[in-house]
C-alpha cells in the first residue's frame, strides 16, 4: 500500500508524537475501521456483557459451582 507524501508525513509526525508510537498498521487499521464505521460498512464492536440473573436460592453457589455445573450437586 502506498500513500501520497502529505498523508505518510502526517501519519509519521502523528507517530512520532505519541508517548509509545503505533506500528503503522495500527494507525491504518484504526483509521480505517473508524471510516467504514461511520459510512456503516462496518458493525461497532460491542463489549461483551454478563448480566446477573440475581439470587439463586442457594447458599453455597459460589463454593460448589463446579458440583453444580457437572450435575453431582442438585
Amino acid at each position: 500500500m502506498t500513500f501520497p507524501d502529505d498523508l505518510a508525513e502526517a501519519v509519521d509526525s502523528y507517530r512520532q508524537s505519541q508517548e509509545a508510537p503505533p506500528s503503522l498498521t495500527t494507525v491504518v487499521q484504526t483509521a480505517l475501521r473508524e471510516y467504514l464505521k461511520q459510512r456503516g460498512f462496518l458493525a461497532s464492536r460491542r463489549p461483551f456483557r454478563i448480566t446477573p440473573v440475581g439470587r439463586s436460592g442457594r447458599s453455597d453457589i459460589s463454593r460448589e459451582h463446579d458440583a453444580y455445573l457437572a450435575g453431582t450437586k442438585k
